[in-house]
């Protein structure tokens, strides 16, 4: 559950926020924002990976031809292949698919036809991230549902754990987003997990010297067996794993990050000075966050005639690829 791989792909996708308003559904389904967050408050509340699980979902979603909900497509006779087969895709979380469903059921009862699945996903991200602790944004609603879902998308977008920093950051200013950009939203580590895997290569065959030793112990006693049970992980933040706080950013610069790509941040010298100061003043790091959160909630939406209000997150509404 690498997050700060996932931050790179933002930067390939155009923003678009046209015909997107806070106030998109005022007039037709009022219960918009009670129904998200009464539903997101039970399921959290019984999964407490369920915050985690659906932030990892928005940033897949959004890197891959934008906001568009194209990620909940599940494959069928007339969809073969879809984003959710993708080999990097195939850990996502099933309680992160669970809570758009659930809230789709009940937008369909209270509203239906109206509410897409895409601002579905936008909005409950958002809620859960507020719900475990972190900060509040707008999300501005309005968008419509992909009519496309290509596995293949995927695979040409995501890049790997392997990037340099050098690479990292020049995806990023490539696209207008700022080194502070990059920094404020791998602070998504700071809940969740990431697969051994993701990591293997940092405790085996031999101890990376920049992880902390008592780190590294542990992780290779809970990561042992990874090869033969793949679903074996280890928090990202070894501190408070269930709160969205800045601890993420203390830990890395003591050696208490899973990725290569944490280690990079806390120590070059155009990213280690933003993560001290997150490290320092967790404000700072909220204001960063939600500011960058917003810019990538609109990044690439479908809006009018160029995609649709689905009646399943799962299918598209004439059940045939686009």
């Amino acid at each position: 559950m690498a997050y700060p791989i996932l931050f790179l792909i933002f930067l390939s996708l155009p923003f678009s926020s046209a015909k997107l308003s806070l106030k998109y559904y005022n007039a037709t389904c009022p219960d918009f924002e009670k129904i998200v967050r009464e539903n997101v408050f039970n399921k959290q509340s019984a999964v407490p990976a369920t915050a985690p699980g659906l932030l990892r979902m928005f940033f897949h979603d959004c890197i891959t031809d934008g906001c568009d909900a194209s990620i909940l497509i599940a494959s069928s006779a007339y969809n073969h292949h879809t984003e959710r087969d993708a080999e990097l895709n195939a850990a996502l979380s099933g309680d992160a698919f669970d809570i758009i469903s659930r809230i789709k059921n009940a937008m369909e009862l209270a509203c239906p036809g109206i509410v897409s699945c895409s601002d579905i996903v936008a909005q409950a991200t958002r809620d859960l991230v507020k719900m475990v602790g972190g900060p509040f944004y707008n999300v501005r609603l309005g968008r419509k549902d992909s009519k496309v879902s290509d596995a293949k998308r995927v695979d040409a977008s995501l890049p790997t754990t392997k990037m340099t920093m050098d690479q990292i950051i020049e995806k990023f200013t490539a696209k207008k987003f700022s080194i502070r950009d990059m920094v404020a939203l791998t602070g998504a580590h700071t809940i969740g997990f990431t697969h051994c895997k993701e990591f293997s290569d940092r405790i085996y065959p031999t101890v990376d010297p920049t992880l902390h030793p008592k780190l590294a112990a542990g992780l290779r006693q809970i990561c042992q067996n990874y090869t033969i049970d793949t679903s074996m992980a280890a928090f990202n933040d070894v501190r408070s794993p269930s709160t969205f706080d800045n601890a993420f950013f203390k830990n890395i610069l003591k050696g208490l990050g899973l990725l290569r790509t944490d280690y990079f941040l806390s120590v070059d010298p155009r990213t280690r000075p933003i993560v001290e100061e997150y490290a320092k003043d967790q404000q700072a790091f909220f204001k960063d966050f939600a500011k960058a959160m917003e810019k990538v909630s609109v990044l690439g939406v479908k809006t009018g005639h160029k995609g649709e209000v689905r009646n399943r997150c799962d299918q598209f509404n004439n059940n045939i690829h686009a």
